[in-house]
């Protein structure tokens, strides 16, 4: 099929269209956190080309831009898949009484913000905001937060509360309280949680995850894990749908097969999850890489594509037959023919194991023509800064269990059980908030109105048809490529 279906929800996940809240964190038993999608809204052609434009600007601005502890061994969060693999979320608990927010889950940046109640009306109609005035712990630290989009920024004021999630509580945990933003949030998201390490905090804080694992017991091993889920295929798939596990202190050995494999971070460079890219196959067809940090790669849960250098990508395309560069606000996107099928694996370290990503992946939705589709792998060009060659997105991650360890400094891959992968597709309700209460969303004509996770629920009247269209595959491109680029 030329058509994506999900890739209305791509398009829709590259709009950040966030969902329904996520499980929140479980001061008892871990808990999972679904993930869910939503599907993207109709495009003509010109808006999936700005689109397409917006995740490169997003991604560009992403790395080129630039304590009390309850003790408990291990939790779990389930995910949101939103806009059909565009982001993927789970549920904070911030402030007392505890209120529960929805943040995207980013292993590309290190900060932990919140919209501000008291932010300006850029903000989204639909998003719940942080109130520091009705938490009675809140210490507003009269410190400047900044951080650069690819479409705007965020600016606000560091402050300092009591924070949970997957069942763990760090008082006081450093966070930003954003007052002003351009074009960076879609409800039901409020905010972004940063999984990096502190090295590469803008706001200096040692993110959430870090700070728990930097302290002997409180996890019962230091790492965190990821299964996502996929539906950028699914034409029924609706907005938010069930996005995977988030697990902390350990990994949920129900969601993997086999070992896992551990690559170590490159010594000293702890800062962005970095692997070292050692090989890259496209059916069947190696294609040459440069060695040591010229093949560094961020592996990234908030980006939503595949980034990398102009003339490793440039060769990739070279081994798909017919493929072709996109040009003008597309540059650095490719289409080839939608009846090929594309197979590519993917190799890190000094690992003897090519890990694979599924067709449906590679296939991001409808390119120029009918025929023609646009591929995952994308480049940004020359940009500077201190950004690694490579943005390994939810395009791989989604086929793979992947866990983030802090010591030693890896990252390891494992294959997904029948367990995960029966998840793909299959459509469901969002997860609610375990810990605290849903925050409510301030329309904007001043009046109180549902909670965010309701309007999030609310399909809109193109959200019950993935199926993508040219100007969808355009849009999605734009908003989608890195959905992480848009929130950081």
């Amino acid at each position: 099929m030329y058509l994506l279906p999900h890739w209305l929800a791509v398009s829709c996940f590259l709009l950040l269209a966030h969902q329904e809240a996520l499980a929140a964190p479980d001061s008892s038993l871990p808990r999972s956190i679904p993930l869910l999608r939503r599907a993207p809204p109709q495009r003509n052609a010109t808006e999936v080309s700005a689109w397409l434009k917006q995740q490169k600007d997003l991604l560009v601005a992403k790395y080129h831009g630039r304590s009390g502890q309850q003790k408990r061994s291990n939790g779990m969060n389930l995910l949101t898949n939103q806009g059909a693999d565009t982001s993927f979320y789970g549920s904070i608990a911030v402030g007392t009484p505890p209120v529960a927010y929805n943040v995207i889950l980013d292993t590309g940046s290190s900060d932990l913000w919140l919209a501000a109640s008291d932010g300006l009306s850029s903000f989204n109609d639909g998003i719940a905001k942080f109130d520091s005035s009705a938490s009675s712990t809140f210490k507003d630290l009269n410190t400047p937060f900044s951080i650069t989009y690819g479409s705007g920024a965020a600016r606000g004021t560091l402050g300092q509360d009591v924070v949970r999630m997957a069942g763990f509580e760090l008082n006081p945990q450093i966070f930003a309280v954003v007052t002003q933003e351009s074009g960076v949030l879609t409800a039901p998201v409020s905010g972004l949680m940063g999984m990096g390490f502190q090295t590469i905090a803008s706001s200096g804080a040692t993110p959430f995850w870090e700070a728990l694992a930097s302290n002997n017991g409180t996890l019962d091993q230091p790492l965190m894990a990821f299964q996502l889920t996929r539906f950028l295929d699914v034409q029924s798939a609706q907005e938010l749908e069930p996005g995977g596990t988030f697990s902390l202190g350990a990994v949920n050995t129900s969601l993997f097969t086999g070992d896992i494999d551990y690559q170590d971070i490159p010594d000293g460079q702890e800062g962005f999850w970095l692997q070292e890219l050692t090989g890259l196959n496209v059916n069947g067809n190696s294609v040459t890489l440069p060695s040591g940090s010229d093949s560094y790669g961020a592996i990234d849960t908030g980006t939503t594509l595949v980034s990398g250098p102009e003339d490793v990508v440039a060769a990739l395309y070279a081994q798909i037959p017919n493929s072709q560069a996109l040009t003008g606000q597309n540059q650095g996107f490719y289409q080839y023919p939608c009846a090929t099928t594309v197979n590519v694996t993917m190799r890190f370290g000094s690992s003897t194991i090519s890990w694979p990503i599924s067709n449906a992946d590679f296939l991001v939705g409808q390119g120029t023509t009918p025929d023609m589709c646009v591929g995952a792998f994308f480049s940004i060009g020359q940009t500077g800064g201190s950004a690694p060659p490579w943005i390994i997105g939810d395009t791989f991650l989604k086929n793979v269990y992947s866990v983030f360890r802090a010591q030693p400094p890896s990252v390891g891959f494992a294959q997904l059980s029948e367990t995960a992968t029966a998840m793909n597709g299959v459509t469901g309700p969002a997860p609610s908030p375990t810990i605290g209460s849903v925050a409510t969303v301030e329309a904007t004509d001043g009046t109180i109105g549902a909670s965010a996770t309701d309007r999030a629920s609310t399909p809109t009247s193109s959200s019950s048809n993935a199926a993508v269209s040219r100007s969808q595959v355009s849009a999605w491109l734009f908003w989608g490529v890195v959905s992480a680029g848009l929130l950081l």
